[in-house]
């Protein structure tokens, strides 16, 4: 199980308690990375220091250009973030203020997948070698981008939130296809 910390996870003492069960082995304010199967995997922590948007910071931002540098550009990379790092709607926070540079790092590389929570609902978007998922939620929905003056929870008839929750899983098999999304509700 790979875990990224939620902005509920570190607004109240910078992450520190979320890092004491899930950050061994983290680097820095808990990002990591690791090689499974042929695929690289960065875990990235974009919810401390919030203004508005997530923010990733330059120390993080160094452990990614340094991480990716001696890779082959035909490794496969998956991106974990909870806030999206591509600008769904910055008004409402949805994004990361440096993602930019973070992305930029892996240009080269011929398939870069980033999963992201945060908005608590399905979004999928490519932008070149770069395909965003954004997961579904397990605890309850929110309006989409722009309904609405704020991300305020969303309430649905009695006997609906079942198929407003979910969980989306991802799975990768070597070869010349997508990595396989699938989506499930919570019944």
């Amino acid at each position: 199980m790979f875990t990224v910390p939620g902005e509920h996870d570190s607004s109240d003492d910078g992450g520190s308690r979320y890092r004491s069960v899930f950050g061994s082995g983290t680097r820095g304010d808990g990002w990591y990375s690791f090689d499974i199967a042929g695929v690289h995997v960065i875990g990235l922590v974009n919810t401390l220091n919030l203004k508005n948007l997530g923010h990733l910071g330059q120390d993080q931002l160094d452990f990614v250009r340094q991480d990716v540098a001696g890779l082959s550009s035909d490794t496969p990379i998956i991106v974990f973030s909870h806030i999206p790092l591509f600008a769904m709607y910055p008004q409402w926070g949805w994004g990361t203020d440096d993602a930019t540079q973070a992305l930029s790092y892996m240009k080269r590389f011929s398939s870069v997948t980033c999963l992201n929570g945060h908005v608590h609902q399905l979004f999928t978007k490519t932008e070149g070698n770069v395909t965003f998922y954004s997961g579904t939620t397990t605890a309850y929905p929110l309006p989409k981008p722009g309904d609405g003056p704020a991300p305020k929870p969303v309430t649905l008839p009695a006997g609906k939130l079942h198929e407003a929750l979910g969980i989306r899983e991802v799975i990768y098999q070597k070869g010349q296809q997508q990595l396989a999304i699938k989506e499930q509700t919570l019944k």
